[in-house]
């Protein structure tokens, strides 16, 4: 028989996302080889190791070690996201090597390979940080390129820092191969030797503000610096990594347990072992990214952000996962987000704005016990696939879970919420028009007016923390931090651990065309959409301009109270500054980079202009209160006119 390969997409053509249609598969037609129907398993590696004239192929995969018998077998690429330098991934070549011996247990030959990573509690408030979010379509892209060129027919992938996850998840859902992920694991926590406290790293970042404002020493400040992170793992709390984490475990991509068991524990070496007999179950099924992840899925991702009190980022990146898929019926968009939220519960009490952490959940049930409660209380779809093979409820029976453990403290039950609807919120108005993302636990307020105090930089924020030039009632604005003016989105979690050490968390609200950290609270919104560096309207603000902000579910608003004239006036002035980079990695991602109402995506075309966004934007009610003041001044000012003329 001849051996044909190809790549649909290569045959086909681009076609556009917004056009492109895929139907999920029916179960039956997943669980074909249960019915007998045939299913070849190395539909891929064949293309390499059957036909004669591959022989050159053959020849290079006899000399890694493969012999005839294990020329027929199916070929899984183990690609960890490994590097020595960050507590979140030193530990995945040796996980990768767990997994490898799992898939050569299941009659699978299992291939390692690597992609990069970029640490962003390392990188956080230097300009490295400029390189952490395109680390996410690097790793997409390097992995679809090995995955591609080698031809292999199922993929492992151990992720271990914030944007490893999305990386890994886009990759699969490009390629559209039996994948599964395999989460590196959470740290544990830290503790500060003199008083016992317990820690984490935003203990780390918070301690500068604490120190700069004469609230702990020296000498206090290098203690909690030094035993803050105990060894391997993610940062614990409910930050951007557990975040991504336990939205991939809900959106049906990972093994359960994977999000909450610990980096160094046996349960996290037990996962990656059994992943190479999960990995035969999908090649065997034929069961691919594509039919597990489609819109009720990534809707049960929303759901889990929000019960648990994710990370902002969750929203960029959800997006971004769900484009790569190529399926509109499957996509989400931010107003999916905010539907999502006005409907679920925010009910975690999970740092960064609450007391535990993420190894805390795996003592009380782990996240399937999260997903049994969730769907016990109507709040998740446990019909969805997962990588198992099984919906979420044919895993729980099958592990035979009690549930979460009977007087844990950590979800709350639904009579009892920290927040009746979900803590993110979707945000418009006359200084977001294309959108922006907030945080908002219930604990900062809903509604802040202030004044404008901008910095053109995240260094220039800082500096004017230091010179203590921020006082409470200020909007502090940091800008020229998108995709395009940092570049690459970068986060700020030293801004906002800097300012709640300082005391003035729930004194001034922070806005940012750049991204807040998974580890950010206080009233942040980021995601400001247009951004600065293509003339949006946060490009307009100048010190000392009064803004409203009203982070409420029925109006979600932030609004830069000056009359149109004014507006105008600003607009027809603005001179965008010169690119923050002009050759390298950072410059083409310039040139590809979506806004991130669009997930920052970079394999996609069209972006809206800002004036587009803007006239798509409904107006809102504070503009509309500002402009029927304005006119009844105007009315008044001419009545004055009128009478003076008649004296």
């Amino acid at each position: 028989m001849k051996i044909i390969c190809v790549f649909p997409f290569l045959v086909t053509g681009t076609v556009a996302f917004t056009t492109r249609t895929m139907k999920s598969r029916t179960i039956h037609q997943l669980r074909m080889a249960d019915s007998g129907e045939e299913n070849v398993l190395n539909k891929y590696s064949r293309c390499l190791t059957e036909p004669k004239s591959q022989g050159a192929s053959q020849a290079m995969l006899y000399a890694t070690g493969l012999k005839e018998e294990d020329m027929g077998k199916p070929q899984v690429g183990v690609c960890s996201v490994w590097f020595e330098g960050n507590p979140c991934n030193m530990h995945l070549l040796d996980l990768s090597e767990k997994v490898k011996s799992g898939v050569e247990d299941s009659s699978c030959v299992g291939y390692r390979f690597n992609t990069i990573g970029v640490s962003d509690g390392i990188s956080m408030g230097t300009t490295g940080m400029r390189f952490s979010l395109q680390s996410r379509d690097i790793i997409a892209d390097s992995i679809e390129t090995t995955m591609s060129a080698q031809w292999y027919d199922g993929l492992i992938a151990l992720p271990g820092c914030d944007k490893n996850m999305p990386g890994t998840v886009m990759a699969m859902g490009r390629l559209n191969r039996p994948s599964i992920m395999v989460y590196g694991g959470t740290i544990r926590a830290g503790k500060q030797p003199s008083n016992g406290a317990t820690l984490d790293i935003v203990s780390a970042f918070q301690s500068y503000g604490e120190y700069i404002y004469d609230k702990i020493s020296e000498e206090e400040r290098r203690e909690i610096t030094q035993h803050a992170c105990p060894g391997q793992g993610a940062c614990g709390g409910m930050y951007t990594a557990n975040t991504m984490a336990t939205a991939i475990e809900a959106l049906g991509m990972s093994l359960p347990y994977s999000s909450s068991s610990p980096a160094d524990s046996q349960e996290k070496i037990d996962e990656c072992v059994a992943a190479g007999a999960a990995m035969k179950r999908l090649l065997e099924m034929d069961l691919k990214p594509r039919d597990i992840m489609t819109k009720a899925s990534f809707e049960n991702a929303l759901k889990m952000v929000m019960v648990t009190g994710g990370s902002t980022n969750a929203v960029l990146h959800l997006i971004a996962m769900s484009r790569s898929l190529q399926n509109p019926d499957a996509a989400i968009t931010i107003d999916d987000v905010q539907r999502i939220s006005d409907m679920t519960p925010f009910l975690a009490d999970l740092k960064p704005s609450g007391k535990y952490v993420m190894e805390d959940v795996q003592n009380i049930g782990g996240t399937p016990g999260v997903i049994k409660f969730m769907i016990d209380n109507d709040l998740f779809d446990g019909d969805q696939m997962t990588v198992t093979g099984k919906t979420h409820k044919e895993n729980l029976e099958d592990l035979n879970h009690p549930g979460l453990t009977p007087g844990q403290e950590i979800i709350r039950p639904l009579s009892n919420p920290i927040k009746s609807t979900g803590h993110l919120q979707i945000m418009y108005g006359n200084l977001c028009p294309g959108g922006g993302v907030a945080k908002i636990t219930g604990k900062e307020g809903e509604t802040f007016t202030g004044t404008a105090r901008v910095y053109d930089s995240e260094p220039a924020m800082m500096t004017g923390l230091e010179n203590k030039e921020i006082q409470a009632g200020d909007v502090v604005i940091i800008r020229y931090e998108g995709p395009k003016g940092a570049p690459g989105l970068p986060e700020m979690l030293t801004p906002t651990s800097a300012i709640m050490g300082a005391g003035l968390g729930d004194k001034v609200a922070l806005l940012t065309d750049g991204r807040f950290s998974g580890g950010s609270h206080g009233f942040c919104i980021g995601h400001i959409t247009p951004e600065a560096q293509v003339g949006g309207p946060i490009a307009l603000v100048k010190n000392g301009d009064p803004i409203r902000i009203d982070a409420r579910s029925e109006s979600r608003t932030i609004d830069l109270l000056i009359s149109d004239e004014e507006w105008e006036k600003r607009r027809k002035a603005f001179v965008p500054p010169k690119l923050r980079a002009t050759f390298g990695t950072l410059f083409k991602y310039i040139q590809s980079v979506s806004t991130a109402s669009e997930g920052c995506v970079t394999d996609e075309l069209g972006t809206g202009s800002v004036s587009e966004i803007a006239a798509a934007a409904p107006k809102t009610p504070a503009m509309a209160e500002l402009e029927n003041k304005i006119a009844d001044l105007e009315a008044q000012i001419q009545a004055l006119k009128s009478k003076e003329a008649v004296s």
